[in-house]
């Protein structure tokens, strides 16, 4: 199948290329962003920017509800959907340049990998993660704002309101776990280090169905955007129309579920694994602080209380793993250093001399 056809197939048809001075305007702005936003990544502006702007560029029709660019890997181009000023185009091509720098491919030229997605011969795997990581690190470029937003009956915090918000929401609710630097390399190199470490904090049962609930929700989104460009369509009315909007409730109602799961099994995993290891009062400390600042991460409905339900239970623990350390010295880690420095200061005061004992 040529790359016309398939582009004709995702509804894509080309209609002449972008002039050179907007590709290397936009280039050169994108390059600046990255540099800014992620200076641990040590790119270099120039090589950054020439790599960028030898990116073949074309202006397309693309149908409503899809990005408004896309990077389309096989002949490694970009498209963008006609009638953007150069200002829109630029902040849709953060995310498809950082698509054209992760993108990993054999000596045949197929793409293998993409960030934190795998390529294999029989399942793409990770494709909803590297959707949600590569916009929330797009945002980050841009400069976007966090806002809370609502979809699907969840009312949410995200930094991209308009582009894979929910997506985005639970890539940052993970992103918490691991930290952000190690999602960014991942995302940018390919690596296994998010999937690692966020398997090692939360097991790698966790990570597998989060990441399978991700790619869920995005095939589903996709479904339904489907649906409702038929749902709008002229020939579309009486019984065909309510069965086409029966199909977009009932997806809306998956996607719903499919987050509250993800989100579930995110915090409780990761928590609940933690909790273990607690052996300190200054453990015990730090896990409050954890605990209590996730509530600003997560998702909310109507019906939906379960974290706080977690929150009050895991409160309480917290209360007697306090309470049977206090009343067991022998769970009491304390710092030798501060013991030695306390003697000290009791021998300079009384002119004594202490003897430590290990």
């Amino acid at each position: 199948m040529s790359i016309e056809s398939e582009l004709k197939k995702d509804g894509i048809t080309v209609i002449g290329k972008l002039d050179t001075l907007s590709i290397n305007t936009m280039s050169r702005d994108i390059a600046d962003k990255l540099c800014k936003a992620f200076p641990e990544q040590n790119f270099i502006f120039q090589n950054l920017f020439i790599s960028l702007s030898r990116i073949p560029m074309y202006i397309a029709d693309i149908p409503d509800g899809f990005a408004e660019a896309t990077y389309f890997y096989k002949n490694s181009s970009m498209y963008f959907k006609r009638g953007l000023s150069l200002d829109e185009l630029e902040k849709f091509a953060v995310h498809e340049f950082i698509h054209y720098l992760q993108e990993i491919k054999d000596k045949r030229g197929n793409l293998v990998r993409l960030g934190l997605c795998d390529f294999g011969d029989l399942k793409v795997c990770g494709m909803g993660l590297n959707e949600g990581a590569v916009q929330l690190m797009a945002s980050k470029a841009n400069g976007t704002n966090e806002e809370i937003v609502k979809y699907y009956g969840i009312s949410l915090p995200t930094n991209s309101p308009s582009y894979y918000p929910i997506l985005c929401n639970l890539v940052k609710q993970m992103a918490y776990i691991t930290g952000d630097q190690v999602l960014y390399d991942s995302t940018f190199y390919g690596s296994n280090t998010f999937k690692e470490t966020f398997s090692n904090l939360c097991g790698v049962n966790s990570f597998l169905k989060i990441q399978a609930n991700l790619d869920k929700i995005m095939e589903i989104e996709e479904k339904a955007i489907k649906l409702n460009n038929r749902l709008m369509s002229d020939d579309c009315e009486g019984m065909k129309a309510h069965k086409i909007a029966k199909k977009i409730d009932d997806c809306k109602a998956k996607i719903k579920n499919l987050f509250f799961e993800a989100q579930n099994l995110i915090y409780t995993s990761y928590f609940n694994n933690q909790f273990a290891k607690l052996s300190t009062t200054a453990d015990i400390d730090a896990y409050r602080v954890r605990l209590y600042n996730y509530k600003n991460y997560i998702g909310i409905s109507d019906t939906y209380s379960d974290f706080n339900d977690f929150y009050i239970n895991k409160m309480m623990d917290l209360d007697n793993k306090y309470e049977s350390i206090m009343n067991n010295t022998n769970l009491v880690v304390v710092n030798t250093s501060k013991i030695a420095s306390f003697f000290r200061k009791i021998h300079a005061i009384l002119g004594a001399s202490v003897e430590l004992r290990k």
